[in-house]
């Protein structure tokens, strides 16, 4: 059985989802990335997070065509850039998304990172998308311990749903402050990238070595690592049948204090506040 994060409103998400950054940008065949996604929510991965950024609406046509028959098992994340996040702009772009990923609503609709337009115009824009039934809820994605206590003293901040940053154990600067202020404040993190970019994280005599002990491959433990906080949802990515079913049987991997302590020997946990990584 899928473990499940709870959201601010009450809604329970599976803690372990499907994220699709690349997907639709010609890595795989097509139509694999669809069906790899379907396996996916047959596998309890049922939430999945995607952007307008990525592919430039591709990976939302992607996941449009995988949730076709399949939405109401499915809990959907897109993200809008920030020069999109106007007063204006956040509606056209959210109708744009909403095509895209041929739906009626967006279960969680994201301010991809912070930029110019003010904190309160986008959250104004946010309530109102909310209030029209085009989402049902919204969030941020690299917003620092700052940028999250600057969006909840603007009107409507305190119904943030969610931050999705950049967590694994090469970039674990969140556990200094973030991780924290997020758990006080009821506000779930997603990790995006948990298993790290360029696969130097899965080569690590750590991890590999954490592997071999539970008989599961580095990526998995890499996944499991991130899931230990029950205040965290994890987004691997995977484009393929098997990398799927991978990243599913990761969800109940259970480290040990000795896992942990490996790891925390290869990477060093935060004794002090770092800048936010993002990739």
């Amino acid at each position: 059985m899928m473990r499940t994060v709870t959201l601010p409103d009450g809604t329970d998400v599976a803690a372990l989802g499907q994220g699709t950054w690349k997907i639709g940008e010609g890595h795989y065949p097509a139509g694999q990335e669809a069906a790899a996604i379907r396996l996916g929510i047959e596998l309890g991965l049922t939430l999945i997070d995607t952007a307008e950024m990525y592919g430039d609406g591709a990976s939302e046509r992607v996941v449009g065509e995988a949730v076709a028959g399949l939405r109401d098992r499915v809990f959907l994340v897109t993200k809008v850039y920030p020069h999109n996040a106007s007063r204006n702009g956040v509606p056209a772009a959210c109708a744009r998304s909403l095509k895209r990923l041929a739906t009626e609503a967006i279960d969680l609709y994201l301010l991809h990172w912070r930029g110019g337009i003010p904190l309160a115009e986008t959250v104004a824009a946010f309530e109102k998308l909310k209030a029209e039934g085009r989402i049902r809820r919204w969030g941020v994605s690299n917003f620092d311990a700052d940028d999250m206590a600057a969006l909840l003293s603007v009107p409507g901040g305190e119904n943030c749903a969610v931050n999705q940053v950049l967590y694994n154990p090469e970039y674990r600067g969140i556990e200094f402050d973030l991780l924290a202020w997020q758990a006080a404040h009821r506000i779930p993190v997603m990790a995006y990238s948990p298993v790290g970019q360029g696969g130097r994280l899965l080569r690590h005599p750590a991890l590999k070595a954490v592997a071999a002990r539970h008989g599961v491959t580095p990526a998995q433990v890499a996944i499991a690592w991130s899931l230990r906080h029950p205040n965290v949802i994890s987004i691997p990515k995977a484009g393929a049948a098997a990398h799927v079913r991978e990243n599913a049987a990761a969800g109940a991997l259970v480290l040990t204090p000795e896992d942990l302590a490996e790891i925390d020997r290869a990477y060093k946990p935060p004794v002090h506040r770092q800048s936010l990584a993002m990739l």
